[in-house]
């Protein structure tokens, strides 16, 4: 029995000393990963201020995942994350690379060569996503490249001082004797965090002030329009509170694109050009830009990946130069019948050329609500065509106009399962009550907006718990380019209700009951709201 139990405390003497051991190995692993990992993000930031802020390695790995990611996952971040969504992957792809690291440095404890290995792939990874960008140059690599090759080079140098410090008589020959024993390891690990740390900081400080284009955008002046927009009717906005504002501002506008980081463009040095089946090819600058007869113009702007009831719609008051004028100038050729735009950043829209020259006010737009462009929404130049959806009318950043077919280019977004041409459906929401808002039973005022963007909206009605519609009370109207704000009174007995919407537009068309994906051109349904009355 005593020899048995000298037995146990053997067995169960080694089982946690090599616990222990194996701990004690994985940490040093641990934080040589995470420094090296630091290290390749920070020198690939520092080196961004050379070939521009898109290049440095989490973000062009990031945008070449948001290009690969399937249609039903980049709804899915749109819906659950909304303008969040950009963080998120972000987040993402921080807490994959420190994962990666963390295995890299355990490894590279006991195989330096697989740490650096990997260290490596990481950085072939971002050379490809810098270079797979439609807008890539050859420089743009470089990040990637000297963040992996200064970071393999301390992984090295860290396990050496590391497993010198364990067997000295195994590694004395390859460092400085301060390097050999344990406070010269973790010197050197605090040197090459702060290295990381600084190198990150100054480059993406030095990023932010060198690429970012708000102090020349406060120093543009607009010139008054030589067409001006009517002034909106006072009664456009029922005085319900809660109730959107008629004219969405810009801090509030929804912003749903594909940039991880904001394109900074140079009003003086962007131009913009026009060309493909065109008999006359144009170039024009920013000044020449703002030097045309300009336009004012209200519309209301939607995304197609806003759901039934969605935020992701807006209406302001825009100012830029006709896109038809500018068309007409240029020659369009028999058989051109998509206009494709080019964002600086590579984003594609492609919009049917008869409906920009059918009448329609479409605007090379350079000012939204009194002001240039914010940056967030295309600064210096954006292109508006009322009654389709962004995606298929309203390039931001926008640098390049080409003439062709719809036989001959798919565009962004179509290549990614979107209907060629996407025009605006009839749509509604309820604004008022919240959904499971608690309101006094009796007289319960309804409110909401509705549109149809181009056409108009004729009528809007509203039930609740499923019994006959009732007509809504309908705000002045603006434009048929805008949306229209409406108010109901329901009379509710105390308990739960389920309240309804539904819209007509000036065609006729009334807004469908069944519920469709807002894949492959927009969501259709009547929004409803459940709310208790007591």
């Amino acid at each position: 029995m005593r020899r048995f139990g000298r037995t146990v405390g053997r067995v169960v003497g080694t089982t946690f000393g090599t616990a222990v051991g194996t701990t004690a190995r994985a940490v040093p692993g641990v934080m040589i990963g995470l420094i090296t990992a630091g290290l390749a993000v920070g020198v690939g930031e520092l080196v961004a201020v050379w070939s521009g802020p898109q290049t440095a390695p989490a973000i062009a790995v990031g945008s070449a995942a948001i290009d690969l990611t399937p249609t039903p996952l980049k709804e899915y971040a749109i819906r659950n994350f909304g303008t969040d969504d950009k963080p998120v992957l972000l987040t993402g792809i921080y807490l994959t690379l420190a994962a990666i690291a963390v295995a890299a440095g355990i490894l590279a404890v006991r195989r330096p060569m697989v740490g650096v290995g990997l260290v490596a792939v990481f950085g072939a990874v971002g050379a490809w996503a810098a270079l797979s960008r439609p807008t890539a140059r050859g420089g743009d690599l470089w990040p990637s490249i000297l963040g992996a090759v200064v970071a393999g080079a301390a992984m090295v140098l860290l396990v050496r001082s590391y497993q010198a410090s364990q067997s000295p008589e195994e590694s004395a020959s390859r460092l400085p004797p301060w390097a050999q024993d344990r406070r010269g390891f973790l010197t050197l690990a605090a040197g090459a965090a702060g290295t990381a740390a600084v190198s990150g900081l100054v480059g993406r400080t030095v990023v932010d002030k060198r690429y970012n284009v708000a102090l020349k955008r406060s120093r543009v002046r607009i010139p008054a329009p030589a067409t001006r927009a009517a002034a909106i009717p006072p009664a456009v906005h029922p005085n319900v509170a809660g109730l959107s504002s008629f004219i969405t501002p810009n801090s509030d506008f929804y912003r749903v694109d594909t940039a991880l980081v904001l394109p900074q463009v140079d009003p003086d040095a962007w131009t913009l050009r026009i060309r493909g089946m065109v008999d006359r090819p144009l170039e024009l600058s920013f000044a020449e830009l703002l030097n045309r007869p300009l336009v004012e113009h209200d519309q209301t702007l939607s995304c197609v990946s806003n759901e039934v009831g969605g935020p992701y719609v807006g209406t302001a008051r825009w100012i830029g130069a006709s896109l038809a004028d500018l068309l007409r100038e240029a020659g369009v050729q028999r058989g051109a019948d998509q206009l494709v735009g080019r964002s600086i950043d590579g984003m594609t829209i492609g919009t049917p050329v008869e409906s920009v020259l059918d009448g329609r006010t479409g605007l090379l737009a350079v000012a939204m609500n009194g002001e240039p462009l914010p940056i967030a929404h295309g600064f210096p130049c954006r292109m508006l065509v009322p009654g389709f959806f962004g995606y298929v009318s309203a390039t931001k950043w926008l640098v390049d106009l080409e003439l062709t077919t719809f036989a001959d280019y798919d565009s962004y977004w179509v290549r990614r399962g979107y209907s060629k041409i996407a025009p605006v459906k009839t749509a509604s929401r309820i604004d008022v009550p919240k959904p499971f808002a608690k309101v006094p039973a009796g007289s319960v005022t309804v409110a909401g907006v509705a549109w149809a963007t181009h056409r108009g909206i004729d009528a809007v009605e509203v039930r609740a718990d499923g019994g006959p519609w009732q007509l809504a009370r309908l705000a002045a109207a603006d434009t048929p380019d805008t949306w229209r704000q409406w108010t109901h009174e329901l009379n509710l007995a105390p308990g739960l209700h389920k309240l309804e919407v539904r819209a007509t537009d000036a065609t006729g068309a009334v807004q469908p009951e069944q519920r469709v994906d807002t894949v492959p051109n927009g969501a259709t349904g009547w929004h409803s709201v459940v709310i208790t009355a007591a």
